[in-house]
């Protein structure tokens, strides 16, 4: 007994190892390094060094991994003769991973080994949007589970996005983590962010006040933008469509030495169009571009400084079509115009020091003019806003540390009145902690505390928010690994909404005595993936979520026709779950399954406590059959439940389907899409447009109301 109780001590061994880059020398400060048979890992300290201990006796293979670096596999024989220190180079990665690099969470994680949940759309399927709808983001997040684009106008085309069944208010609109979208531009944001130059979207859903403050309580989308390479880059676009839409576009990039630069520019043009021959515009004549100069400098291979700006110029018409070709008389007089103007200035500086350490700065200063026309209404203003953002990210051994002061001003100026103009200011602080517990469990924990002023003239409010979030990854296995987390958060009153968008702001009064909405929620999953054969993996995602909005901010309507904005006492409460299947044949044929399942209420309501255009029942169905860099077949089917509308009123549910086809030949692609051939629009079941012709009232939007859209084009890549 003695003698075995000697041996078991000798048989669990110590490993030591320092990891670096190859070229540099430099230690790589939260590289992984683990043995998979024996369910052991660990993580470099900031001078590379990891120590992994109670080893068994044996031939081991132990895996060396770092974001950026290609993973490097070797066996070492325990015990291991001597206490040397064990040297592993990794070699820079020139391409990007295979596996998705989440900035979201701010971690530089692989999405595999983040504890928070975040969906990403990128690669194969912002190519196949694009081809869709060049023009804007739309249509990347309305076939998405979970996420619903919801016009909010029957003659413009105004859209806001809704993250399970909640509100477009809710839902915080990042492009680069900078937050200028949203309040006064409301239902335009979505349509005035094109997606030539992204490299990603991240979607996290739940609430993410952590990193991101007020306004992230359904959920957080952010578009990522693409870097500059070494090799240039070089993408033209151009795209049309029968219903009178022309899309011309490029973007360019490269790193050199020192210095390097991205430009994006696009042209979109719309011929309004009345699919239903009823005499008003289903799409408005629309023409707007977009410029976005980025200079990238690169003063040493620790530090870096962006600077760039983006311009957007718009004006959108729609209403009856003799007044949109300017042949307006007594009986033809309805319009409804939009003329906009965005420029963002942003700056973001970036120095890693040699311990590992990384400190960030983003600043951003925004402008937004919008002036609104309609036959008998006229509404202008603007919005300024700035956004500034201090980080510091630290390691230590097991623990990434996120630390870091944000401002957030915002001030929209109500040119023609007044009544409505407002003004915040909003101080945080906030903390994070990633820590990765064992080589199977990832903690991570944050607090926020915001400070926000807010005011208009008929009165002021200052309120103090305390805002935890905590969530974990448990890798059960190689196949099975699951997620959970929850939080607080909180948006202060706003006069823009998906309601007051609807309306053109007519009629509608200043804020008054009201305080900010307050959020509890969380989601949990199940994530499993397996090899049913050789040739077939199978993957499902099973997401549960509930989220509880209280003193919810609601419109009313007085005896006169004015609308006003009060706290309601009894919450909104949205409660769920999406399911994801996916499963790939030979990398070339991939079927895509998404459900969801959105039960959402107004508990404030008497009667009816539905809410009004959330559909219970989602299905998407997705069938890509592709050959790399040769050609491309898709065909999608999507089924959407009833509706109530807020009359009580419920809508018939729909199918759509859709079919694209994309060939490419060296360095030119061809593109064919065929959207909706099935022709599912809202007047196939009644008119949108109500009499009297000279002064309409419009039903609300559920479905589409363009009908069937064909469009092809071409992309070159240089």
């Amino acid at each position: 007994m003695a003698t075995i109780l000697i041996y078991a001590p000798k048989a669990q061994n110590t490993f030591n190892v320092v990891i670096k880059d190859e070229k540099t020398q430099a230690p790589l400060p939260g590289a992984s390094v683990t043995i998979s048979s024996a369910n052991i890992g660990g993580h470099a300290d900031t001078l590379g060094h990891a120590k992994l201990i109670n080893i068994p006796n044996g031939k081991q293979l132990i895996t060396f991994s770092y974001t950026g670096y290609q993973t490097v596999s070797r066996h070492f024989i325990f015990p291991i003769t001597g206490n040397t220190e064990i040297i592993i180079l990794l070699n820079s990665m020139e391409d990007e991973l295979d596996e998705v690099i989440v900035q979201s969470t701010r971690t530089s994680r692989t999405i595999g080994n983040t504890a928070s949940r975040v969906e990403t759309i990128d690669g194969e399927e912002l190519d196949e949007k694009n081809n869709m709808r060049p023009a804007n983001v739309s249509m990347l997040l309305h076939e998405s589970t979970g996420i619903q684009v919801q016009q909010t106008s029957a003659t413009s085309g105004n859209a806001s996005i809704r993250v399970q069944g909640l509100d477009g208010r809710y839902t915080q609109l990042l492009k680069d983590g900078y937050p200028n979208f949203g309040n006064f531009a409301s239902g335009l944001s979505v349509l005035e962010i094109p997606p030539l130059d992204l490299k990603q979207v991240e979607v996290i859903k739940g609430p993410a006040s952590t990193l991101y403050g007020g306004g992230a309580i359904a959920g957080v989308v952010n578009f990522i933008s693409k870097q500059p390479k070494e090799k240039a880059e070089y993408d033209f676009l151009f795209n049309q469509s029968h219903i009178g839409q022309t899309n011309i576009g490029g973007y360019a990039s490269q790193k050199f030495k020192k210095i390097g630069y991205s430009m994006l520019a696009l042209v979109n043009f719309q011929k309004a169009y009345d699919v239903d021959n009823d005499g008003f515009s289903e799409l408005p004549k629309n023409r707007n571009f977009t410029i976005n100069p980025r200079l990238f400098f690169y003063p040493t291979s620790s530090f870096s400084i962006m600077l760039g700006n983006s311009y957007t110029w718009g004006n959108n018409r729609g209403g009856d079509m003799e007044v949109i070709k300017y042949k307006a008389d007594s009986l033809h007089t309805y319009f409804e115009e939009n003329n906009t103007v965005r420029n963002t200035t942003t700056l973001e500086i970036d120095k890693t020091f040699a311990s590992g350490n990384k400190i960030k700065l983003k600043q951003s200063l925004g402008y937004f003019d919008r002036v609104i026309s309609l036959s008998n209404f006229f509404f202008s203003g603007y919005n300024i806003n700035s956004f500034t953002d201090l980080s510091v990210i630290t390691t230590k051994q097991k623990h990434t540390f996120i630390g870091g002061l944000n401002l957030v001003s915002d001030k929209f100026t109500h040119r023609n009145m007044q009544i409505l103009s407002a003004q915040s200011f909003t101080t945080g602080i906030y903390l994070q902690d990633t820590w990765d517990i064992s080589g199977r469990v990832i903690l991570e924990g944050g607090l926020r505390a915001d400070y926000v002023k807010y005011k208009n003239n008929n009165f002021s409010k200052n309120q103090t928010f305390v805002l935890p979030r905590l969530s974990a990854l448990f890798k059960i296995n190689h196949k099975l690994s699951s997620r959970i987390g929850g939080g607080l958060g909180y948006k202060i009153p706003t006069s823009f909404t998906e309601e007051t968008e609807n309306l053109q702001y007519q009629n509608l009064q200043a804020l008054n005595n009201v305080q900010a909405e307050k959020s509890v929620g969380g989601t949990a999953d199940v994530n499993f993936k397996t090899n049913i054969s050789e040739h077939f993996v199978f993957s499902i995602n099973q997401m549960f979520f509930y989220t509880r909005i209280n003193k919810p901010l609601v419109l009313h309507t007085d005896i006169l026709g004015n609308h006003n904005f009060a706290n309601a006492a009894k919450p909104v409460i949205s409660s769920g779950f999406e399911t994801n299947l996916k499963l790939v044949f030979k990398d070339d044929l991939k079927l895509f399954v998404g459900y969801t399942f959105t039960d959402a209420h107004a508990k404030y309501l008497t009667g009816n406590q539905f809410l009004s255009l959330v559909p219970k029942n989602k299905l998407n169905l997705t069938l890509m059959y592709e050959k790399e860099d040769n050609f491309k077949l898709g065909l999608e089917g999507y089924f959407t439940d009833r509706q109530y509308l807020d009359n009580g009123n419920r809508t018939p549910s729909y199918w759509e389907f859709g079919f694209m086809a994309q060939k490419t030949f060296r360095k030119v692609t061809v593109f064919i899409n065929f959207e909706n051939f099935t022709n599912q629009r809202q007047s196939n079941y009644k008119t949108v447009v109500n009499p009297p012709h000279n002064n309409p009232g419009f039903d609300q939007i559920w479905n589409h109301t363009e009908g069937f859209v064909t469009n092809g084009g071409i992309k070159i890549r240089l």
